[in-house]
Order: structure tokens, then C-alpha cells, then sequence
């Protein structure tokens, strides 16, 4: 059974930048990971994902070019990094752990089966 531990969340100023870890214990750390939110009031949805290697990364559109998550698989570790952040991406953040261990990067949070807490961030105007 994976674990998950996030930490990084926080206030920051519109237009600044936060990194998000995720700290995986428990079975290996081999499957594919993603990162969700929810925002008050919203459904939870996808944010970054990456597949077991690293190698293919996806994102939601409202974030691509501005976040970039990565993993240490070493460390079982995954990052979520956030520039530019706006208002609009606050939310709690969590961590995602997928029992598929493959080359696809999976949207769909069916997939995931471990959760993490969840990590605050706030982004004021």
C-alpha cells in the first residue's frame, strides 16, 4: 500500500511561483502519478501527470506552459512546479498514485488509486 505525503502549498502573490512535493512510501514507487485540485465550490480535475519513467508528461490546458511536474524516482518523489500563478489556481492540490505502471500519462482519475491529503494553495490578486 503507497502513501502519500504532500507539502509546498501556501499563500503567494499572483504571478509567483510554488513547488509542490509529493513524498511516495510504502510499495514501489513505480507507478504512473498525477496531480489534482479542487477550487471552492468545483469538481476535482486533473492538473500535470507523468508516466512511470518520466519520459511523457501532460497537463490540463489552463496550466500547460505555466506548471511542470517531474519525478525522482530515487527519492519516490514527485514535483509539481507553478509559475505565473493566477487567482484562478487556487485550490487544494492533491497527489495521485496510479497501480499502472506504463508509458501513457493518464488524464482520468479513475486511474489513480492512492490519494494524498491535499495541499493548500492561495493565490492573491
Amino acid at each position: 500500500q503507497v502513501q502519500l505525503v504532500e507539502s509546498g502549498g501556501g499563500l503567494v502573490q499572483a504571478g509567483g511561483s510554488l513547488r509542490l512535493s509529493c513524498v511516495a512510501s510504502g510499495r514501489a514507487f513505480s507507478g504512473n502519478m498525477g496531480w489534482f485540485r479542487r477550487a471552492p465550490g468545483k469538481e476535482r480535475e486533473f492538473a500535470g501527470g507523468i508516466s512511470r519513467d518520466g519520459a511523457k508528461q501532460s497537463y490540463a490546458d489552463s496550466v500547460k506552459g505555466r506548471f511542470t511536474i517531474s519525478r525522482d524516482n530515487a527519492k519516490n518523489t514527485v514535483y509539481l512546479q507553478m509559475n505565473g500563478l493566477k487567482p484562478e489556481d487556487t485550490a487544494v492540490y492533491y497527489c495521485a498514485a496510479s497501480s499502472y505502471s506504463t508509458n501513457f500519462v493518464y488524464i482520468d482519475s479513475d486511474y489513480y488509486d492512492t490519494w494524498g491529503q491535499g495541499t493548500q494553495v492561495t493565490v492573491s490578486s
